[in-house]
């Protein structure tokens, strides 16, 4: 698995020795950036994909126990978090509007830096959700409905870090702006 927290280490001393060129240290860390942001986006996703052997697992038990009619709720859980791991995992390297400037608003970058430590917080929460909730002995029903709010959660944060990104490429005020 990607592990954000070690991506920076494995810069060489060459690149250490490329960035005293004019110009190619503000190309870096465009390439930085971008790398960033796909390296936090495919963790998550890849956390998420692993939380679905558990409801895959789960939903076995229920056949196994005769609840067929609960099925249909888990699968549109399962449903909802493969579109959001999808729409994670799937968008393109960096925002090219946003990840393509040398120079950036430090306001905006942290906003949506908030949003990405925000989203990951979400995402391991998410998780562990699947993990208690299928193994407690709460309804199916009860189950898939707290699945799906926290689904929804998750992707509104994603929408709203969208949002802050073309807030940067258009000049549209973001929540931290007057």
């Amino acid at each position: 698995m990607i592990d954000p927290e070690r991506h920076a280490e494995n810069r060489g001393w060459i690149e250490s020795k490329l960035r005293k060129i004019p110009g190619f240290r503000g190309y870096l860390e465009k390439e930085y950036r971008r790398e960033s942001d796909y390296v936090v986006r495919a963790w998550m996703a890849e956390l998420l994909q692993k939380s679905k052997v558990t409801l895959d697992t789960y939903s076995r038990t229920l056949v196994e126990s005769l609840q067929i009619d609960d099925l249909p709720a888990i699968e549109r859980a399962r449903a909802r978090l493969d579109q959001v791991m999808s729409k994670i995992r799937g968008d393109v390297r960096g925002y090219s509007a946003f990840f393509g400037f040398v120079n950036v608003d430090e306001q905006r970058l942290d906003a949506v830096y908030d949003q990405d430590m925000e989203m990951v917080g979400q995402v391991e929460e998410l998780v562990a959700a699947i993990d208690q909730l299928t193994s407690s002995g709460t309804g199916p029903k009860e189950v898939a409905s707290e699945l799906l709010q926290r689904i929804g959660d998750l992707e509104q944060r994603y929408l709203r870090r969208h949002e802050i990104l073309k807030g940067l490429a258009d000049g549209t005020p973001t929540e931290t702006e007057p």
